[in-house]
């Protein structure tokens, strides 16, 4: 596939995290001339951007990886279960270096917008250096968790000490030894942050809105037998998560929580918190996503450990969280968070039956009641799935940005691949893709690109763009599927930022798809079955 004279690149991929690199590799395969660029100055996408303390995976080392390289397979060796944020940064490296994939990433540039020609069915990718390129393709990889949001709390600009967001913590550190600090927003990142940076500070005050129910777990070493074990049967472990609704590599269920007595209930319960981490939502029992009773069952269970750890009685029930059910929010795990709140200089400030009023020059009032603080954290999160998506300028045809389409018709989408209006311009974890382990889906949405370029190449397809049809269909599927869990109703209640809830303003609608990552596949490769079709919307006539 020799590059048109007419074009700078084949392929152009935007983010140089999981989906840049697999894309990169995968794209190269079959013979496109394909350029990463990132804004940031290293590889890494979210793993380089987010650098909290604390900051690690919710998932285990053998299922948050790729399969595709057997090089990558034999010679990178993770130390961790839950691997933290510099050894996942690490393997990243390893991986674009292993795959000789640096010569085709460009850092430090940063895309102001991306422009299609209709005329010329090409992309004009602009840079915030004034310089540019052209291609054929444009590809997010952006991810799904790098567009920072702060809270929208007056006087947030006046705080005379020092402030970080997490997903701006500087590369150097911060010395955070003796000072009077507080957090706002607990969310995961501030649920990992919060029990790593408690036994150094002098004062510790936690803002808390809306608790989280958190599974707590352990956080072993990885033997050399364990290694050698995942080395040899990856293949089946990653295709054991590729088959699980959640894109994890475990057991499905096999009951509801309410087929079984109470004592055998706890008993599954208790053996799975033991277990730790996503064990728990996903191994106790089969309903606990889609039935509010088994919901409700789980979240009594975890209040219940909530009261065992936390000493103080008031704090216990102000962690304990009542106005939602279990899976109302994305299940973080946690590695000693709730027993940080034992600690005499950590204090709970409940902020949902007195809100912050006003962040001041010394620290936060929270009615009255002013906090002095000499270090002022946000883990207030993300503009998910859309945020980076609609922050530049993509525009397609007539001028029309995705931003613009999404304001004005909603959250439309093919798969979450490809737009109506935008064509040759894809996406890895774009809105509508599963609620997932997210390394499963972008290896495998790489590898269904991957096909369906080198088929779009080979048949003389010029364009690859959504159907109006497969747009509406998908709304209405990931809708239909949304509203089948309690993530709809629980959601809602907790401002799940999975429903935009977190984001003042942003319609209410599933950002991701909640049938199932196994579901999700099945779509993709009928799609794909289908020649196709779904993705070959006519171009329209000119008048």
């Amino acid at each position: 596939m020799s590059t048109s004279p007419s074009r700078d690149f084949d392929a152009v991929v935007i983010g140089a995290g999981f989906s840049g690199l697999a894309l990169l590799h995968h794209l190269r395969e079959i013979g496109l001339k394909t350029l990463v660029v990132d804004g940031e100055d290293g590889i890494g996408g979210t793993w380089w951007v987010n650098r909290y303390p604390g900051v690690r995976t919710d998932s285990e080392f053998s299922y948050y990886s790729f399969s595709f390289s057997k090089e990558v397979r034999e010679e990178w060796t993770w130390s961790q279960r839950y691997p933290s944020g510099p050894e996942v940064l690490e393997y990243l490296n390893f991986v674009a270096d292993r795959l000789d994939l640096r010569k085709d990433i460009r850092l430090n540039t940063r895309v102001d917008s991306a422009v299609y020609d209709e005329d010329a069915n090409l992309w004009t990718v602009n840079f915030a250096d004034g310089s540019s390129v052209t291609t054929k393709y444009l590809i997010s990889g952006m991810g799904v968790l790098s567009q920072a949001i702060y809270p929208d709390i007056p006087g947030i600009d006046t705080f005379q000490g020092e402030k970080y967001h997490t997903a701006h913590w500087p590369r150097t550190g911060v010395d955070l030894a003796g000072k009077k600090v507080g957090l706002i927003g607990l969310g995961a990142s501030g649920i990992q942050i919060v029990p790593v940076i408690a036994p150094e500070v002098h004062e510790f005050f936690v803002f808390q809105r809306t608790p989280n129910f958190i599974v707590e777990t352990t956080n072993e070493g990885v033997s050399t037998e364990e290694m050698q074990y995942v080395r040899e049967n990856y293949d089946a472990i990653y295709e054991k998560a590729a088959n699980h609704p959640f894109g994890v590599a475990m057991e499905p269920a096999e009951f509801s929580a309410l087929e079984v007595s109470p004592e055998k209930r706890r008993e599954i319960f208790e053996s799975k918190w033991n277990e730790g981490g996503f064990h728990f939502a996903n191994e106790c029992f089969n309903d606990l996503a889609t039935n509010h009773e088994s919901s409700e069952l789980a979240a009594e269970f975890i209040r219940s450990k909530i009261r065992e750890i936390v000493k103080d009685p008031a704090t216990a029930d102000l962690l304990s969280p009542k106005t939602y059910s279990f899976n109302g929010k994305r299940v973080p795990t946690g590695h000693g968070y709730y027993n940080t709140f034992n600690l005499p200089h950590v204090q709970l400030i409940d902020t949902a039956s007195e809100p912050i009023t006003q962040i001041t020059e010394k620290g936060v009032k929270v009615g009255d009641t002013e906090y002095e603080l000499d270090v002022l954290i946000f883990a207030t999160g993300f503009d998910a799935m859309t945020g980076t998506l609609t922050h530049i300028d993509i525009r397609g045809r007539g001028g029309r940005t995705l931003r613009e389409k999404w304001q004005e018709d909603g959250l439309k989408s093919n798969l979450g691949i490809n737009a109506n209006g935008f064509p040759n311009f894809f996406m890895s974890l774009g809105p509508q893709t599963p609620y997932s382990n997210l390394v499963v889906p972008i290896q495998l949405g790489a590898q269904w690109l991957q096909r369906a370029l080198k088929w779009a190449e080979e048949n003389g397809i010029e364009r690859f763009e959504a159907t109006p049809e497969s747009e509406e269909w998908w709304a209405a599927e990931t809708e239909r599927t949304g509203k089948a869990t309690v993530m709809y109703s629980e959601g809602k209640k907790a401002k799940a930022w999975f429903l935009g809830e977190n984001v003042p303003g942003k319609a209410e609608e599933f950002q991701v798809y909640m049938g199932g990552g196994q579901v999700y596949q099945e779509h993709c490769r009928r799609a794909e079955a289908e020649g196709y079709a779904s993705f070959l919307a006519p171009a329209p006539v000119n008048a």
